[in-house]
């Protein structure tokens, strides 16, 4: 079970430091762009229809290179999902994301949430550098890198 203590927020400033820097360094070493969304409950039985919605609501679709990916957990539902992209999506197709998910799933549920946000957000940093190496000359963080907390 992942501890989940509502009387308190999901993460201390730290750990949502931790997760920012994740996302930052992984960012670095792609001109792609990773955004996570945090919640305690899935609205929708698949985790990723919510994902879908989120990343739409979210714009990310707005990349120019249509390379972003949302990390989508829902941590008392113990759900999670990977929303890529068309550009990324293409490249690497569906079960590539699904066989993350499963790893990621495993990593959470032996070790805490904030490690194993970090680790799903190294992979999916990794899959974006294979695909969309960083440039320095033309890429630019076209997203915001602070974690979202839906309800």
């Amino acid at each position: 079970m992942w501890p989940l203590n509502r009387k308190k927020p999901l993460f201390t400033q730290e750990e949502n430091a931790i997760l920012v820097n994740s996302i930052r360094h992984a960012e670095k070493q792609t001109s792609g762009e990773i955004r996570v969304f945090v919640e305690s409950h899935c609205k929708y039985v698949d985790p990723l229809d919510r994902a879908g919605e989120i990343f739409s609501s979210l714009k990310m679709e707005e990349t120019e290179l249509r390379n972003g990916v949302l990390f989508y957990i829902a941590i008392k539902d113990q759900q999670l999902a990977i929303y890529a992209d068309k550009g990324i999506h293409d490249a690497t197709g569906q079960a590539h994301w699904q066989n993350e998910v499963k790893a990621i799933l495993a990593i959470i549920s032996k070790e805490n949430i904030v490690n194993g946000i970090c680790t799903a957000i190294s992979k999916i940093g990794q899959a974006l550098k294979q695909h969309f190496p960083y440039d320095a000359e033309v890429d630019k963080n076209e997203l915001p890198d602070e974690i979202i907390f839906g309800h």
